[in-house]
């Protein structure tokens, strides 16, 4: 039965990972967001109790 000879796809396997790791990682590392997220500020909002009839 040739499925059991590994001979041949590891050979396969080999190549496929070889591609994958050195055509995939500069293709993803090349991605950037169109706008940069900018950090907020450190303010504090002012907050106001609530003036409800509970009764």
């Amino acid at each position: 039965m040739p499925q059991l000879n590994p001979a041949p796809w590891f050979m396969i396997f080999m190549f496929t990972w070889a591609i994958f790791l050195t055509i995939l990682p500069p293709k993803v590392m090349a991605h950037t967001f169109p706008s940069e997220p900018s950090p907020q500020g450190m303010t504090t909002l002012k907050t106001t109790p609530w003036n409800w009839p509970w009764h």
